[in-house]
């Protein structure tokens, strides 16, 4: 059991870690000041500030999240949100005076601003480069106030235009449409693109291949009826070496039911002898990986379990690695796609992090690959996921900025809070629902 949480906790790490690296690279790229870099949510049990961004780690695991300054104001930024960017303009420059040696390093931020307003040349020298124009009224101020407190209450209170100019430019609810809807885009886009990349270190370091030797034949089927016994390795398909059970199956489901000749080798005691068997595929109805029901061609065989490991080089396993993520991506979307339209019902298709604690303890047991690909899997579905237009979900965002877009300005306030409040109730109750179904299926065994 601890198996499975450790590894289903640093699944969900890496996974948020990929997320919000997106968002917080984007947003870093455009301009936006990012604030806060968490990975959990509060109460944060420990931080540090690097730059002008604190990086924290919250006591609530499975999330995360990245604060970009003025998040919680929209384009007007009142007198609270202005005293908490002046309080941040003052770490940043506490932080270089610190590093260039003008003050000793303390904890007292009103002591700290204090002497760096009275060490600091006007040019703003001494901390290595020159103040910035909000920078500099705020320490302009601070001289002619005499107290840091006063100079932030004065400055918020009436804000000179210089300083709501220097936070609009760096606010994310005043950037352009397009360069929001690149900062929301970026944190499903990351995840997206973190499957080939992992895929492709998973393919170099080898992957588990399942071997194309036949462990059971179904009687009254085609393969029974040519001939295939448990034991035989096909080694070809109408003259194409199968290389994997894999390849065998796929060859046999595309194909229009028109006869197949299979190469097989088979022990005759101790002699291995190579035969021809010509097997011609019957349609029958399977249930397919999304629980639903289809027709497909069928021979009547299953795998026997044999095993190797195959290992690709560098450009191989990058292209392997772009092309299972496309494949698996396609059966993720048709999957949820599934779900809504009630093909699949949902108690079988939603599991919650119980479920997911459980079947990470599986494949960590199972090896780095099989870990690897269900982080994979995970990491698409999460992205996946993320783009659906559901307030509080990137896709939620990227919906009001479709509202905005059409409508030429921002949806209204009032309209907004109530979808994100709907959006709140909906994955509150999702959220009840896939860890009540969890225990269910723990208690039903």
């Amino acid at each position: 059991m601890l198996t499975s949480i450790l590894a289903a906790a640093a699944i969900f790490a890496v996974l948020v870690v990929v997320h919000e690296a997106g968002h917080f690279a984007m947003a870093k790229r455009l301009g936006v000041r990012v604030l806060r870099f968490s990975i959990g949510y509060p109460p944060k049990i420990f931080g540090f500030r690097r730059g002008e961004t604190e990086y924290a780690i919250g006591a609530t695991p499975f999330g995360g999240y990245v604060r970009m300054l003025g998040d919680e104001v929209g384009e007007n930024p009142k007198a609270e949100a202005l005293a908490s960017y002046l309080h941040e303009i003052g770490l940043d420059i506490i932080g270089e005076a610190r590093k260039h040696g003008l003050i000793a390093q303390t904890s007292n931020f009103e002591r700290d601003l204090s002497l760096v307003a009275e060490r600091l040349a006007p040019s703003g020298s001494g901390i290595g480069r020159e103040l910035r124009p909000d920078e500099a009224r705020l320490i302009e101020e601070i001289k002619i106030c005499g107290s840091v407190e006063e100079a932030i209450k004065g400055l918020s209170e009436q804000p000179p235009a210089v300083l709501i100019k220097e936070f609009q430019k760096r606010a994310f609810p005043t950037q352009s449409l397009g360069k929001r809807v690149l900062i929301v885009l970026a944190g499903p886009l990351s995840n997206m693109l973190f499957a080939p990349i992992l895929l492709a270190v998973v393919f170099m370091v080898g992957v588990p291949l399942l071997l194309p030797v036949v462990g059971q034949v179904k009687q009254d089927l085609p393969a029974f009826k040519a001939g295939l016994r448990p034991g035989d390795r096909i080694v070809s398909l109408n003259g194409a070496p199968m290389e994997s059970w894999t390849d065998f199956s796929r060859k046999i489901k595309e194909g229009d039911g028109t006869p197949f000749k299979i190469e097989v080798d088979r022990k005759d005691g101790t002699v291995l002898r190579r035969q021809t068997i010509v097997v011609t595929p019957t349609k029958q109805e399977q249930k397919t990986m999304y629980g639903t029901m289809a027709t497909t061609w069928v021979v009547g065989v299953l795998p026997r379990g044999d095993q190797t490991t195959k290992r690709y080089g560098p450009i191989s396993a990058v292209g392997q690695g772009i092309t299972t993520s496309v494949d698996m991506a396609g059966q993720l979307i048709v999957g949820i796609a599934s779900i809504f339209t009630g093909a699949i019902p949902v108690r079988e298709a939603l599991g919650g992090p119980i479920m997911i604690a459980q079947m990470a303890g599986r494949q960590a047991h199972e090896g780095f690959a099989s870990l690897a690909m269900f982080t994979v899997m995970l990491s698409l579905e999460l992205g996946i996921i993320n783009l659906l237009p559901v307030p509080l979900l990137d896709g939620g965002h990227l919906l009001f900025f479709g509202f905005e877009g059409v409508l030429g300005h921002p949806l209204e306030l009032r309209y907004r809070e109530m979808m994100l409040q709907v959006g709140l109730f909906l994955l509150v109750a999702l959220m009840a629902f896939v860890i009540f179904n969890d225990i269910s299926r723990i208690v039903q065994g």
